[in-house]
């Protein structure tokens, strides 16, 4: 591997990493488009390299910072992992069935569809000095 490639993938790391920390995504966003565009891998090589990130505590520092301020429940986290687990294993039958062609389509619309939902459809959540500073905890508990 040269030396290009490495601080390539080093930009890339940092770079998932401050977006992951910053709004809890990374992976899939940024990191399987940067591996396609800037370093030529095909779509199912880029997207088994992400999810081979995500084998790898590589988050647990925000983790940490998000628990300290109350935002983590981890019931919740150990639910939605279990349920992840049998998720990854079902879409990467699904997708390895599918061409890089057709996979790159269904990337591309998966992160259209969602953008558009989050720039046009979302509904504003009403704050008020209360809610803004319940922890995770609280909101569970009141549920």
């Amino acid at each position: 591997m040269s030396t290009g490639t490495i601080v390539i993938l080093i930009l890339i790391g940092l770079a998932a990493g401050i977006l992951s920390g910053l709004v809890g995504v990374g992976g899939g966003i940024l990191m399987v488009p940067a591996l396609v565009l800037i370093l030529g891998f095909t779509q199912k090589q880029a997207q088994g390299t992400s999810l081979g990130i995500m084998l790898l505590p590589v988050g647990i520092l925000a983790v940490i910072q998000y628990y300290k301020q109350g935002y983590v429940n981890f019931q919740m986290v150990f639910i939605i992992a279990a349920a992840f687990v049998l998720g990854g294993f079902l879409g990467s039958k699904i997708a390895l069935n599918i061409s890089d062609e057709k996979m790159k389509k269904v990337f591309g619309l998966i992160l259209m569809l969602v953008s558009l939902k989050m720039l046009f459809f979302d509904k504003p959540v009403k704050k008020n000095q209360d809610s803004a500073t319940k922890t995770s905890a609280e909101i569970i508990k009141n549920q």
